[in-house]
C-alpha cells in the first residue's frame, strides 16, 4: 500500500469517530478501514469484501454508470437493469411518436424481441479503484507554477491510462480527489448494447412533475427498465442482433419485506458534484451569479417551451426531455438559494475560515504552506465575477436557449474542409452532420425556437454590459435598427438550416460562400468567438482559484477539528449509509418517513399536467388489487425517505438493506436541504426513494409484465 494512502487512512481513521453515520460519500476501498464497524452496529450483515472486492463478485459489480449521468443496478441473472424514469426519459422519448407515445402510455416488452435498442447509450461497470497518488505527483516539485504542475500531473495521468487500457471495451481515468491532493485510477468495462424493456406512463413515472420536484411527501413511481447485452462469447459489444443478455458477476436480490423506521440503508452510486470545502466567497458567487442567472434565464425559456408543449401532442413529445432537463436544476437553484440564506451557510463558512486563518498564522511553517490559500480564492472569485456572469449568459441564453444557433456550431469543421478544398473530408463531415441532424430535427419545433431565440437575445441585451456583446449585435443595430424581433425573423427566413429538407439540399452540394453568409451560422460564429474569449480570460483566474482550493483543502486535512474528510463527489462510485428516517422541516411540522397509494389518489386532478393518472391505476386502487406488494400494515407503499447522503448522479441508485437486498431506488433530495451540495444539514437532509414494492406492483399488477418479475430473486 502506498505511503500517501496510509497517511490518508490515518487521518480519516482519527476523524471518523466524529462523523455522523448519515453524512459522507465514501470511497469503497476505504470502507473496511473506516466504516465497517459503524455500519455493522447500525444493522449491516455483510462484510466489507461483500461490498467491494477485486477478487470476488460483490455489490459493486451490480451497480453501473447509466448513460453518463445516472446510476443503475442489475437485478437479474439475465442483465435486467433498473434506473429512474427520469434517467431513461431521453430513450423513452426517442422511441415515442404521436402513433406510439410511450411517454404517455408507457412501454413494456413482453419478449426479448420487443426490447428496443438505444444507439449511443452505454453502461459502465467498475472493475477496480487504485490509489496512484505517489506516481501522479512523482514529477511535481514545489517550485512549479500551477500550469507546470498541471502539465506534469496530466502527463503522468495519460501514461497510467495508456498502460491500463487493453481494448476499446474498457475505460480508465485517473481522477483527482481532495482538491488535487490525491489521485485514484478507476477502470471500467463498457457495455454499449442497452435495450429499453419497460417504463410506466409519465403520469406515474413523473407524477407531480415540477410541482413535486425536490419535494416531500412524494408519490412518484420513478423507474424505468433496460437490459444489458453482451456478445455471444461473453464480452462487451456494440449492438448486434446476435448479442445475448448479460450474465452479470453479481445482481441484487429484491426484498419485498416490510420496512420500518430506523432500518439500516446503504446507497451505492455515482454522485456527481459536491463542493463541501467551498469558501464563503464561493458561496456568494454561487448565490448571486450561478443560481441567480440560472433561475432567471431558464425560467423565461421554460415558460415559452411549456406554453407550446401544452398546445399539441407532437410538440410536447419533442420538448419533454429538454424541458425536464432544464427545469430540474432551475428549481434546484431556487431551493438552494433559499436554503443558503435560511441556514446562514456563508456566515458559517466565514466563521470557520477565521478559525482556520488563526490556526495557520500561529505557526510559521503553516503560513508558508497555507498562508495564501484563502486570499488566492477570494481574489480569483472577485476578479472573475463580471466575466463569469457574462459567460453564464452566453451559455444559458445562446447555447442553452437558441437551439438552431447551438446546432450550427458543429459546422466549423465543414467550413475548414471547404476552405481547404478537401472533398473527401467535406463529404465525410456532411454525412456526419446529416446523421446527427436526425435527432435534432425530430425534437425541434421551428416556431418555438424563433420565440425562444427572440427572448434570449433580448434578455442578453438587457442584462449584460455592451462590452461583452458578440459582433452580431452590430448587425442588429445597423441593419435592423436594434429590432431583435425583425433580426431573428430575417435570420430564420434566410437560413439553410431551419429544416431537414433545406439542410439536406445544402449538404448535397455544400458551398463555402453560402455557409459563411448564412445568418444563423454567422450568429453562431460570433457567439462562439466571444465565448472562447471569455473562457480564456477566466482561465487565468481559475488557475489561482484551483491552487487556493488545493492548499485550503490540504490545510483543512491537517487542521480538521470537526471536518468530515471524505472527498467531494466527482461522479465516482461512492457508498453512503444511514437509516430510514422521518424529519421536522419547520416548527410544528412533521413529515412521516413513507407515503402510500392513498396519497397518490389524494393528489389526483383529472386532466392536470402534474397530477393526472391513468384510469387503470385508479381502478386497481379502488379494488385494492395490490397482490403481494402491499404492506402487512394495510397500505400500498409508494415512497420512503432515508438520511443517506446523495446528490445529482445518484438518481437511479440502489437503496440496499443490511442483507444486501434492493429495497428502493433513490431519485431525489428534499426541498429543505437544497444546500446539501455545499453543506450537509444532518437534521434536514433526506434521500427520497421509490419503494421497490411500488415498482414491482407497477410491473406485475399494473402492466401485466410478470415475466420480468420472474427473472428476479424476490425475497419476502
Amino acid at each position: 500500500m502506498r505511503k500517501s494512502f496510509i497517511v490518508l487512512l490515518s487521518l480519516l481513521s482519527i476523524l471518523s469517530v466524529k462523523v455522523k453515520a448519515d453524512e459522507g460519500m465514501w470511497l469503497l476501498p476505504l470502507i473496511d478501514k473506516l466504516n465497517i464497524g459503524t455500519m455493522t452496529e447500525m444493522g449491516l450483515k455483510l462484510s466489507a469484501e461483500d461490498i467491494y472486492s477485486i477478487n470476488k463478485a460483490c455489490l459493486k459489480d451490480a451497480v453501473v454508470i447509466f448513460g453518463g449521468g445516472c446510476t443503475g443496478e442489475i437485478v437479474s441473472p439475465e442483465g435486467l437493469l433498473l434506473t429512474n424514469h427520469h434517467c431513461g426519459y431521453g430513450q423513452i422519448q426517442s422511441h415515442s411518436s404521436v402513433d406510439h407515445d410511450y411517454l404517455s402510455d408507457g412501454f413494456w416488452a413482453k419478449t426479448r424481441e420487443e426490447e428496443l435498442p438505444n444507439p449511443g447509450l452505454s453502461v459502465l461497470f467498475l472493475a477496480k479503484i487504485e490509489d496512484v497518488t505517489a506516481r501522479v505527483l512523482s514529477n511535481v516539485t514545489p517550485s512549479m507554477s500551477e500550469q507546470q504542475r498541471a502539465e506534469a500531473i496530466n502527463s503522468m495521468r495519460s501514461k497510467i491510462v495508456a498502460e491500463t487500457i487493453k481494448d476499446s471495451k474498457s475505460k480508465a481515468t485517473v481522477t483527482s480527489f481532495y482538491g488535487g491532493n490525491y489521485f485514484y485510477l478507476l477502470v471500467y468495462d463498457v457495455y454499449s448494447d442497452v435495450r429499453l424493456v419497460g417504463a410506466p406512463p409519465s403520469s406515474m413515472g413523473k407524477y407531480g412533475n415540477d410541482a413535486d420536484n425536490w419535494m416531500w411527501p412524494r408519490h412518484t413511481c420513478d423507474f424505468s427498465m433496460f437490459r444489458v447485452y453482451m456478445s455471444p462469447d461473453g464480452k462487451p459489444a456494440e449492438y448486434s442482433a446476435d448479442n445475448v443478455p448479460l450474465k452479470p458477476k453479481h445482481f441484487l436480490p429484491v426484498s419485498i419485506k416490510n420496512l420500518h423506521k430506523d432500518d439500516f440503508t446503504m446507497v451505492m452510486g455515482y454522485p456527481g458534484t459536491t463542493t463541501r470545502y467551498m469558501t464563503s466567497y464561493e458561496v456568494d458567487e454561487t448565490m448571486n451569479i450561478t443560481n441567480k442567472n440560472r433561475i432567471k434565464i431558464r425560467g423565461e425559456k421554460q415558460d415559452i417551451w411549456l406554453k407550446d408543449m401544452q398546445s399539441g401532442e407532437k410538440i410536447n413529445i419533442q420538448y419533454a426531455a429538454k424541458y425536464s432537463s432544464s427545469s430540474n436544476y432551475w428549481k434546484f437553484s431556487i431551493g438552494q438559494n433559499q436554503g443558503l440564506v435560511r441556514l446562514h451557510s456563508a456566515d458559517k463558512k466565514a466563521a470557520f475560515e477565521a478559525e482556520f486563518t488563526k490556526w495557520v498564522n500561529a505557526d510559521t511553517s503553516r503560513v508558508r504552506k497555507y498562508g495564501t490559500a484563502l486570499s488566492l480564492i477570494e481574489n480569483a472569485v472577485k476578479s472573475r465575477a463580471e466575466l463569469l456572469n457574462a459567460q453564464q449568459y452566453y451559455n444559458e441564453c445562446f447555447r442553452g436557449g437558441c437551439e438552431l444557433i447551438a446546432f450550427t456550431n458543429q459546422f466549423t469543421a465543414l467550413e475548414d474542409a471547404l476552405k481547404d478544398g478537401n472533398t473527401d473530408k467535406t463529404k465525410e463531415l456532411a454525412d456526419r452532420i446529416m446523421k446527427s441532424s436526425e435527432t435534432f430535427y425530430k425534437n425541434y419545433n421551428y416556431p418555438t425556437d424563433i420565440k425562444t431565440t427572440k427572448a434570449m437575445f433580448k434578455l442578453f441585451r438587457n442584462d449584460i454590459d455592451p462590452k461583452f456583446y458578440p459582433d452580431v449585435f452590430n448587425v442588429i443595430d445597423k441593419k435592423f435598427k436594434g429590432d431583435i424581433d425583425k433580426y431573428v425573423d430575417d435570420m430564420f427566413a434566410k437560413s439553410a438550416f431551419v429544416s431537414p429538407e433545406k439542410l439536406q439540399a445544402f449538404l448535397a452540394n455544400p458551398s463555402l460562400s453560402k455557409l459563411r453568409k448564412d445568418p444563423v451560422y454567422v450568429a453562431a460564429l460570433s457567439i462562439s468567438k466571444n465565448t472562447s474569449d471569455l473562457y480564456s480570460k477566466i482561465a487565468a483566474y481559475n488557475e489561482n482559484l484551483a491552487k487556493g482550493q488545493r492548499l485550503y483543502i490540504a490545510g483543512i486535512m491537517e487542521y480538521a477539528p470537526d471536518k468530515i474528510l471524505y472527498p467531494d463527489a466527482n461522479f465516482t462510485m461512492r457508498l453512503t449509509y444511514g437509516k430510514i428516517q422521518d424529519y421536522y422541516p419547520y416548527d410544528a411540522v412533521h413529515y412521516n418517513w413513507y407515503t402510500t397509494m392513498d396519497g397518490v389518489l389524494q393528489k389526483y386532478k383529472p386532466g392536470d399536467y402534474d397530477f393526472d393518472l391513468p384510469q387503470r391505476l385508479i381502478d386497481l386502487y379502488n379494488k385494492k388489487d395490490f397482490g403481494r406488494y402491499a404492506s402487512p400494515d394495510g397500505y400500498m407503499p409508494t415512497c420512503f425517505i432515508t438520511n443517506n447522503d446523495i446528490t445529482g448522479g445518484n438518481s437511479g441508485s440502489p437503496v440496499i438493506n443490511g442483507n444486501g437486498e434492493l429495497i428502493g431506488l433513490a431519485f431525489d433530495g428534499n426541498w429543505e436541504a437544497m444546500t446539501g451540495n455545499i453543506a450537509f444539514e444532518t437534521d434536514l437532509q433526506r434521500c427520497i426513494c421509490v419503494d421497490i414494492r411500488y415498482v414491482l406492483w407497477v410491473i406485475d399488477i399494473y402492466a401485466g409484465a410478470g415475466n420480468l418479475v420472474k427473472e428476479m430473486d424476490i425475497r419476502q
